[in-house]
């Protein structure tokens, strides 16, 4: 994809005047283009980097070896976007992932896997509670529905200043009839809801890790549930609430989008990295690239962070200072350290056999949870990183798609995805240098060891990423995956902040398509479809 896209100048694109200009590549960028284009409105997108995609790439970082480099899963990508835009015809593959989770126990050959099989799901919780085993299945069902409240305002416009169209939004999808209970589950600790329904580890513990994937809190700290209902949300196909590994890796998904743009007519260009926005008496005229060249247009999207947006690339003198003001202070802490490894073997965990001729077991088909047996380590991981170290003990999220994907690498060979939690994004004792991120590196490997003994020596290669190289490489301010903190205080209307309607800014025509506005991140598209909407809209009504 990145050479089918990379064929236009950036001299020849400085001669054309574009009816919209996208800046950034990334999956909802792609998505804004390809509705605009369909609708009519001459497109470009523009990326700094060599590949489309933002944080769903696939890069072959070891020879052979294909890794999803930052985003590594898909279930969030809305169904509307992948039947409108004829995803599936345009590439876009997956394999479900049958076995959702395998949590294994660190002091003894126990462990806890949950499948898509409700009876032995069941069968695997009753080893640690039988009364727990009875209210999984319960829980499930409270939780969807508080889950269908919010995945019912995903592909919403949020309303402007009007208190009344808020509220009458809310009723209509049912959420005030549940008011109290789900403004609980909207602000409470992770634990304080689990605790209510389950006595045992290590089932509290596995559900409680969704709660914290990718925000700076730990299961205990208020506000902590929000995230844990964000991620059983969606679904993949037909089945509702189902994770699925991607044919090929998670540049799959972006390649598909981007087909779909370019079939329509839209113009992409990587290696074409936006030094400025351009604004005259108050609206945009377009964007200028970093070799000097002046792109034309009256409509720009951005799929960059508000900090590049509106503190890099555009003269902060055309902001209003209470706009600015919230965008300074835009909350970007992050936990995450994203490790991609290369394997000559699948890792053979303890109390485990692996299939025939060593091939993946259920065990491996889903997310691996290390270091993550009761919820007190959970919140001890977090503790370590705000005292400014990187944990003692991080939590290991492990994935391992070639379990399921064949095309990720050689024959007998794997790679593995680890989400890696806590690490603050500067150590008190100095910066992410290579020796501190090969230490770290070592410690994940010697603790993996310990539940699969033997795993350090099948590693063949490595891609480390800490906070820093998240937001160098893929613009992630912060290396912040949401562009932007999920908290109540980031949502909604006020994503990213409430003082200008839903995606657009106080400059006429220019428009934010990102996860850093509603509804936010993870693999969604909504943010890039929406904003499409918004700019047609205003283009019928206004003309930009």
């Amino acid at each position: 994809m990145a050479s089918r896209v990379a064929r236009v100048t950036q001299k020849a694109l400085s001669r054309r005047k574009f009816d919209a200009v996208v800046i950034g590549g990334g999956h909802n960028g792609l998505i804004a283009a390809a509705y605009l284009q369909k609708a009519g409105l001459d497109t470009v997108v523009l990326e700094k980097r060599h590949l489309v995609g933002g944080a769903a790439v696939t890069e072959e970082i070891v020879p052979g070896y294909k890794f999803s480099r930052c985003s590594y899963v898909l279930s969030l990508l809305r169904p509307s976007i992948i039947k409108e835009l004829d995803l599936v015809r345009h590439g876009l593959k997956w394999y479900y992932r049958e076995h959702g989770s395998f949590t294994p126990l660190i002091d003894s050959d126990r462990s806890l896997i949950m499948s898509s099989d409700p009876s032995f799901t069941k069968q695997q919780i009753a080893q640690f509670s039988s009364r727990d085993a009875e209210n999984f299945h319960p829980y499930e069902d409270w939780l969807s529905k508080y889950a269908k409240h919010m995945e019912s305002l995903l592909d919403v416009i949020p309303p402007g200043e009007s208190k009344l169209s808020y509220l009458r939004l809310l009723a209509a999808r049912g959420v005030l009839s549940d008011i109290h209970e789900f403004v609980d589950v909207l602000t409470a600790p992770a634990t304080k809801i689990l605790d209510r329904w389950f006595e045992s580890e290590p089932l509290r513990a596995t559900l409680a890790t969704d709660a914290v994937i990718g925000a700076w809190q730990g299961p205990s700290t208020p506000g902590s549930s929000y995230v844990l209902l964000h991620h059983v949300m969606g679904g993949v196909g037909e089945r509702e609430g189902a994770w699925a590994y991607v044919e090929g890796g998670m540049g799959s998904v972006s390649n598909a989008i981007a087909s779909a743009a370019l079939e329509a007519g839209a113009t992409i260009k990587t290696e074409a990295a936006v030094q400025g926005i351009n604004v005259v008496d108050g609206k945009v005229g377009g964007v200028t690239l970093d070799d000097g060249s002046v792109i034309e247009s009256n409509i720009v999207l951005s799929n960059a962070t508000p900090k590049v947006t509106f503190l890099d690339i555009l003269d902060k003198a055309h902001l209003p200072e209470d706009f600015l003001s919230h965008i300074q202070t835009v909350n970007y802490k992050s936990p995450v350290f994203k490790l991609n490894v290369a394997m000559d073997r699948i890792p053979t965990f303890r109390g485990h056999t692996n299939g025939p001729g060593e091939t993946a077991g259920p065990q491996h088909q889903g997310t691996i949870h290390l270091n993550s047996e009761t919820t007190g380590m959970v919140d001890a991981a977090f503790a370590d990183a705000c005292h400014g170290i990187p944990s003692t003990r991080p939590i290991l999220e492990m994935t391992i798609p070639s379990s399921v994907d064949p095309t990720l690498a050689p024959p007998g060979h794997h790679v593995a995805s680890f989400f890696i939690q806590y690490v603050p994004y500067e150590p008190k004792d100095g910066g992410w240098t290579e020796s501190k991120k090969s230490e770290f590196v070592n410690k994940v490997f010697s603790q993996v060891d310990e539940y699969a003994p033997g795993f350090s020596d099948s590693v063949v290669g490595y891609d480390a990423l800490a906070p820093p190289d998240l937001e160098r490489i893929f613009g992630l301010t912060g290396g912040n995956i949401y562009q932007g903190a999920m908290g109540l205080d980031q949502l909604f209307t006020q994503r990213p902040t409430y003082l200008t309607p839903a995606y657009t800014t106080p400059v006429s025509g220019l428009y934010v398509c990102g996860s850093s506005a509603h509804p936010g991140g993870g693999v969604l598209g909504a943010p890039g479809r929406n904003c499409s909407k918004v700019v047609l809209q205003n283009k019928k009504k206004h003309g930009f």
